[in-house]
């Protein structure tokens, strides 16, 4: 059997995305981050100019869904507060990083190894 290759994670922010309407959207999809994604940011003259400003491009790349929110943008992800920002920063480096959003971890009693979900700021 060959294990799957995951390419989307869920991801609960801490504070959520309040929209023009007053819609908190906290739920969301991320996916994996491609070379082409790289490319984009590099030609991005907004990206370019402003380094911080690159997380917001590369965020809104990789984040398929935010709550009902289906089309995500640098515009919309200027409003996200920082601890979500900060969230989503530690959560796409995990993600690409490591492929996956568990983390090795080993029982202090029985030294038995095992993996366990990574739960980031925010999540329950």
């Amino acid at each position: 059997m060959t294990k799957g290759i995951y390419t989307e994670f869920e991801f609960i922010l801490p504070r959520g995305l309040l929209d023009s309407e007053g819609n908190v959207h906290r739920q969301g999809v991320m996916r994996l981050a491609t070379a082409k994604d790289e490319i984009y940011l590099q030609k991005n003259r907004d990206a370019q100019e402003n380094t911080a400003y690159a997380v917001i491009v590369m965020l809104s790349r990789v984040i398929t869904k935010l709550g009902d929110l289906t089309e995500i943008n640098s515009d919309l992800l200027e409003n996200l507060f920082t601890k979500d920002l900060a969230y989503l920063r530690e959560f796409y480096n995990r993600i690409n990083q490591h492929g996956d959003a568990y983390i090795p971890v080993q029982c202090p009693q029985c030294n038995t190894n095992f993996q366990v979900e990574l739960s980031l700021a925010g999540e329950s």
